[in-house]
């Protein structure tokens, strides 16, 4: 878990790439669109209401950049990178609702079949495949940094596999004149977004819960800080993620400060922190003997995390 494991983009270099895959999808959009009436095919049509989401997820996370870069100032002093998760939870929440629309739609298609134009639903479904694909080469380096990076990712992705459902559909109903295929694309389409929806919705909502990072095993972390030499005991331990990628943590340690030097014993534990659990934000306290809050009421760490359960050795 060093720092030499993140291979992300710079965010210079994503917003190059998201703005370039957000122009390419916008454009292709409004084509979709007239495609999708034109030849009367509820998948295609499908796939471009996932371009519009594509789009719209394009845009917030361009704009979550922007806001993300401000300073911090007096009234928000982590500055405004928790943006960033918004943007991927309201991107989540809006997959949800297409793939409802989606299989409502399909519900209503499979009672009423319409006639299907499979040629032009071939054509423009292969376009937008080659769309997807070169946003998904466009966002693929920047995904595992970034939930907003993740978000707009997951979304194109979702939607790349959409056309090459539309096209496969459009094959079937060429060769078999089996206009059915078109509402059975449709919801495979809906159902295959959704568990993607909700990973993403989950990841973001502990985020904003302030929730311990997915990757940090917090009873891992506190052994290691556990077993430096000097440190008695930690209490009044949290971690958790102000955005993808910037993680803080706040501790309580109790150390021996009369045989080891206060200033050593903390650059100790930071270096640990930073080396094995790549965590730079930190806030430490060192006290000689337990405070008040070494209580499991303000110990919100695994079990026997409080002091009540490893109390500090007293020296002779």
């Amino acid at each position: 878990m060093s720092a030499g494991h993140n291979h992300a983009l710079p965010k210079g270099q994503n917003q190059k790439y998201l703005l370039i895959a957000f122009v390419l999808t916008s454009t292709f959009l409004v084509a979709e669109v007239i495609g999708g009436l034109v030849t009367g095919s509820l998948a295609l049509l499908s796939d471009a209401a996932h371009m519009l989401t594509d789009a719209s997820a394009l845009a917030i996370a361009l704009i979550a950049i922007q806001i993300a870069k401000r300073a911090a100032d007096s009234r928000r002093t982590f500055g405004y990178h928790r943006f960033e998760i918004l943007a991927a939870s309201f991107n989540a929440i809006m997959l949800f609702f297409v793939a409802m629309y989606i299989l409502y739609e399909a519900y209503r298609r499979f009672k009423s079949p319409i006639e299907i134009q499979s040629m032009g639903m071939l054509i423009i479904a292969s376009l937008g495949l080659i769309i997807n694909l070169i946003s998904m080469k466009l966002l693929s380096s920047g995904k595992d940094a970034s939930l907003n990076i993740k978000g707009a990712y997951l979304e194109v992705w979702s939607d790349m596999l959409g056309s090459v459902g539309v096209i496969a559909g459009a094959l079937i109903i060429r060769f078999t004149g089996w206009t059915w295929v078109d509402s059975v694309i449709a919801v495979g389409i809906g159902f295959w977004v959704l568990p993607r929806t909700w990973i993403l919705l989950r990841e973001s909502i502990n985020v904003l819960l302030e929730g311990v990072p997915e990757h940090i095993d917090l009873e891992k972390l506190r052994k290691s800080v556990s077993d430096i030499a000097g440190v008695r005991s930690i209490h009044d331990l949290h971690v958790w993620s102000i955005t993808s990628g910037k993680i803080s943590l706040t501790m309580h340690v109790v150390g021996d400060l009369e045989a080891f030097n206060r200033d050593r014993l903390l650059t100790e534990i930071q270096t640990t922190l930073a080396e094995q659990w790549e965590i730079h934000h930190t806030t430490i306290q060192m006290e000689a003997e337990a405070c008040d809050q070494a209580t499991n009421d303000h110990t919100f760490g695994p079990p026997g995390d409080s002091e009540k359960d490893h109390p500090p050795e007293k020296s002779s």
